[in-house]
């Protein structure tokens, strides 16, 4: 008898983990992943032995993105004759950008931190493996979990789709032209993030302070040119003349403090 999961009377995680603590091996298809949210079912892919036989296939639709020049892209790809080699690039870029993003929402919590180690280390040893799905709009939430029962080796949780065929609909999309393994770019996103298992050195913290609190100087030094009529000035005097002008520019004002003798 199937179930209407609403996440209200009845919630889809708790009968999603109890399935997986069953199984041997799943296949996901999600039009968005939520990097963080991996914690909640990530102990339980632990257990996976981490081959294409055993392992967490993830497909990636990402039905929507912030960038409204990515939707265009999705909306004018009407089948995989649509898409090149170039735009396949591009978009796996634009991808990786935002799931660097995603990292940056929110304050990182402990659990958080030991969620992403664990997708990290599972990616890197195959439990997991991640498929970006460019090659049209793919509109689906589909968890398909295998399990060692000759009554129902494959249990399914669906969202946008229907019951038919749902194995076979799943591995033609994950073979398909304009379907590419993002798994090595996503474990490199993780390991250079705060999630990270090795500490940050020092240097790098300071180096990436200085960055920032340079970007200013930096804008207004490449954006601005002293006049012609200016003459006689040092270097450390016209970097500071433009910089004041990006200053007036942006906010209006600026105070110019500088050492007695100069």
């Amino acid at each position: 008898m199937p179930r209407i999961f609403d996440n209200i009377e009845l919630s889809l995680l708790p009968a999603l983990r109890e399935t997986i603590k069953l199984s041997y091996r799943a296949d996901f298809c999600v039009g968005y992943f939520n990097l963080r949210g991996w914690r909640s079912i990530g102990d339980l892919i632990e257990a996976y032995v981490g081959n294409r036989g055993a392992c967490c296939r993830l497909l990636v639709g990402m039905q929507s993105l912030p960038s409204d020049e990515l939707n265009a892209s999705f909306s004018l790809i009407s089948h995989h004759r649509g898409i090149d080699n170039s735009t396949i690039i591009r978009l796996k870029k634009r991808m990786a950008k935002e799931f660097r993003h995603q990292l940056t929402i929110g304050a990182p919590s402990d659990i958080d931190e030991q969620g992403l180690r664990r997708l990290s280390y599972q990616i890197k040893t195959g439990k997991v493996i991640v498929k970006l799905f460019l090659a049209y709009h793919l509109h689906a939430k589909l968890y398909l979990v295998h399990r060692h029962d000759p009554n129902s080796p494959i249990v399914g949780f669906l969202g946008s789709s229907n019951l038919t065929l749902l194995q076979k609909w799943f591995e033609n999309r994950w073979e398909e032209y304009g379907c590419i393994d993002i798994s090595k770019e996503l474990a490199e996103i993780l390991d250079r993030s705060w999630a990270r298992s090795e500490p940050i050195p020092p240097y790098h913290i300071y180096l990436n302070r200085v960055y920032h609190l340079s970007r200013e100087a930096i804008a207004g030094i490449s954006e601005f040119q002293i006049p012609r009529d200016f003459k006689g000035l040092f270097q450390f005097q016209e970097e500071a003349v433009k910089l004041a002008a990006r200053h007036i520019t942006k906010r209006g004002g600026v105070i110019i403090g500088d050492v007695v003798g100069l």
